[in-house]
């Protein structure tokens, strides 16, 4: 059997040579392509505009022409291949841990591999997904641009996610990273050139037109507990079913873990989608819930904020990665959760240990709770809304890289550890042609009752808005109110003036005594807006397109500023 050092020699020839091989562009580009004699003038002026012009240029087949779309088709196609490999290469360590054979590699980095399969499984959907699509036609309208390039910036975020887990694992050996971390390392640079040029050859090329941003507060029938949701008919949401959890047994399942394996696969999605409902009668369910990518359209009802309540208590500090540490995971499209408390107990001294993680896209949260201390809510990857929900945490407690609005929202910062300040947000967008970002707009950000008393009796922990976590992170409060504790700089630093000129925080028209922005940072990437026009992109129906796909599930939202 190869050692884990020569499959590592192995690994890296494989990948490199995968990295350079000959692929031909197709042979007859649907739009003008350039005369050969200015072939490699025009490859270099477009890879010039994606964030890896070296390796853009050096994988490309010599003397080959083509447009920006046959270039995007190419990485594309390349990207593929890459992730395909790299997940044979997954499966080569797990089938090593069946159960029954001794163990060769400790858990933690078993759970690690474990989460880079799942997401390297969805990136290769999505891959497939768009290069199937645009291979196929030079046609696409608004809502599709945005929808794949989400999709792309999707999969780039399932690339850092898999890295961060393998260097949680505890106790991993540093061979069984490098093998991980070098296909990873080429794959960040294809998805990140086919997302460049994605962007350039069809989201530039889309004329969105002029939006309404007038205030439209859509009312819905979704007021009350769980009974009266299920009477009300959810305001005119089309149901398919609905099942009832109880714990006692009196229900159809006695589980939510049992009612979510019984759900449909695969439904369609679509602008008048029916939802598989599962109602959770009130109580506490210790349970550890994931909502698979093929159970789409599901709609969780409980009955109420800390009367249905799901709670677990992983934590990094266990053995386990931030990513795997969430009492309650989702993946499935259209997925929606209503008056429910989902809660990490591990508490502050387990530091990382995620509530909810959320990686579902067009995906809703309303009335609900988040409850935990450093990384409560993993706003993971793609399109999501949350209305109306409490949301509690100390350190970067809400964080991820989706496309994601809040809105009336209470944020509640908490006691932290000793010598620890508190950071709400921790964006993680890594490339500039990602259009992800957290937009939190008319909220109330007030001290929970543990940090009120801490404060009135020991002095003040500093509180923030946010901090880079990655080199462009974007987050924007708008409209939102903002209690004494907010720290007058307003944001703070991650790693000394990393991302401080690349990273997006802006504030527009926030009140109360913390958003005073007189004595903000200063640094290059930090706004304050004083024009609509300006901020009206990080809107909800602007960000994340929400008039296209939220009526339908019920949710009352404001389209635009208030």
């Amino acid at each position: 059997m190869a050692t884990f050092n020569q499959l590592f020699m192995l690994i890296i020839l494989f990948f490199s040579s995968s990295f350079s091989f000959y692929s031909p562009l197709l042979s007859s580009p649907t739009t003008t392509t350039p005369p050969k004699n200015n072939t490699a003038h025009y490859s270099q002026t477009i890879c010039n505009t994606t964030p890896y012009p070296f390796d853009c240029i050096s994988s490309l087949p010599r003397h080959q022409s083509g447009t920006v779309r046959d270039f995007c088709r190419f990485f594309l196609q390349k990207s593929l291949s890459t992730t395909k490999h790299f997940l044979s290469l997954l499966d080569s360590y797990l089938k090593r841990q069946h159960p029954g054979s001794r163990p060769a590699l400790p858990e933690p980095t078993i759970r690690a591999i474990q989460d880079c399969h799942l997401l390297a499984e969805l990136s290769l959907d999505t891959l497939s997904k768009t290069y199937q699509t645009i291979n196929f036609t030079n046609t696409l309208n608004s809502f599709e641009t945005e929808e794949f390039q989400t999709l792309l910036s999707a999969v780039l975020t399932n690339t850092q996610t898999c890295l961060q887990g393998l260097e949680e694992a505890i106790n991993s050996p540093s061979v069984v990273k490098n093998v991980v971390s070098f296909p990873l390392s080429i794959g960040t640079k294809l998805y990140s050139i086919s997302l460049a040029l994605f962007k350039r050859g069809w989201v530039d090329d889309v004329n969105y037109g002029k939006r309404d941003y007038t205030h439209n507060n859509r009312a819905a029938a979704v007021i009350g507990g769980g009974r009266k949701l299920l009477q009300a008919g959810l305001g005119g949401v089309v149901l398919s079913d609905v099942v009832v959890v109880n714990r006692n047994g009196t229900g159809n399942f006695s589980s939510i873990s049992d009612a979510v394996a019984a759900a449909p696969n695969n439904t369609a999605i679509s602008n008048t989608s029916s939802y598989y409902v599962i109602y959770v009668v009130g109580g506490v369910y210790e349970e550890y819930v994931s909502i698979p990518r093929n159970k789409q359209n599901l709609m969780l009802i409980g009955d109420g904020i800390n009367r249905t309540v799901i709670s677990g208590n992983r934590s990094v500090v266990d053995g386990w990665t931030t990513f795997n540490s969430a009492t309650f995971a989702v993946v499935g499209q259209g997925f929606v959760a209503i008056n429910i408390t989902f809660r990490n107990t591990a508490g502050a001294i387990k530091h990382q240990a995620v509530a909810v993680r959320n990686s579902a896209d067009l995906s809703a949260f309303y009335s609900c709770s988040f409850e935990g201390y450093q990384d409560t809510l993993y706003a993971h990857s793609l399109r999501q809304f949350y209305r109306d929900c409490d949301i509690y945490g100390t350190i970067d407690f809400i964080f991820g890289n989706a496309a994601v609005v809040f809105q009336n929202c209470n944020i509640y910062p908490r006691l932290p550890l000793l010598n620890q300040f508190n950071a709400i947000t921790a964006q993680g967008r890594t490339d500039p042609n990602q259009n992800t970002g957290t937009s939190i707009q008319n909220c109330i950000i007030r001290a929970a009752q543990d940090l009120v008393m801490a404060n009135y009796t020991n002095g003040t922990t500093r509180t923030f808005l946010g901090r880079p976590w990655k080199e462009y992170s974007r987050t924007v409060f708008m409209q939102s109110y903002m209690d004494s504790l907010i720290d007058p700089a307003g944001w703070t630093e991650w790693s000394g003036n990393f991302s401080l000129t690349t990273l997006y925080y802006a504030e527009f028209n926030n009140s109360g005594p913390g958003s005073n922005t007189s004595n903000r940072v200063t640094w290059p990437g930090f706004h304050v807006i004083s024009s609509s026009l300006d901020v009206a992109n990080f809107t909800l129906s602007s960000f994340i397109l929400g008039d296209s796909w939220l009526p339908t599930t019920g949710v009352p939202y404001t389209n635009g500023l208030l």
